[in-house]
């Protein structure tokens, strides 16, 4: 497995992997049009000052992880997805996705990652939980945070 930084090569296997995750895994009503961000990802996430990470076995995307800017102190953590035979810590594929933009944030300056979930992701919960993400109240977010109508949880992690 490698880590490695989005390129619009693997823009089909992105969206698909996402896709699939949310809309047959978890059952939630989202389409790609529901997601802007996955059609531009170079325009959305990176020129603004983000990053979008890709975790490929054998040149096949299994996961994905982006950073959106918010003001260079804080970061959201967006579109964590791993496919299903690539989770837990026998492959560490999370794990690796999420310190590669952790570290990454905190080369930037960043001092904390904000993020929103489902209350359906509960692996996801334990995953930011056990990865040292506090919950936090909607109130405590930062006030650029985009706030998707799916998330119900929050977290956030201090850097540093």
């Amino acid at each position: 497995m490698e880590i490695v930084q989005y390129s619009d090569d693997f823009k089909g296997q992105v969206l698909s992997l996402i896709l699939t995750i949310q809309q047959q895994e978890y059952g939630l009503n989202i389409t790609a049009g529901d997601q802007p961000d996955l059609s531009s990802v170079t325009d959305f996430y990176i020129r603004p000052g983000g990053n979008f990470w890709l975790a490929l076995v054998d040149g096949k995307v299994v996961g994905t992880v982006a950073l959106l800017n918010l003001n260079k102190k804080y970061f959201a953590l967006r579109k964590m997805f791993v496919m299903t035979e690539y989770r837990g810590a026998h492959y560490g594929v999370g794990v690796a996705l999420l310190q590669s933009a952790e570290r990454w944030a905190l080369a930037q300056g960043a001092s904390s990652i904000y993020l929103g979930t489902t209350e359906r992701f509960l692996a996801a919960h334990r995953f930011y939980r056990k990865n040292n993400y506090q919950e936090v109240a909607v109130a405590e977010l930062p006030p650029a945070f985009p706030v998707m109508a799916v998330d119900k949880l929050f977290f956030r992690k201090d850097l540093g």
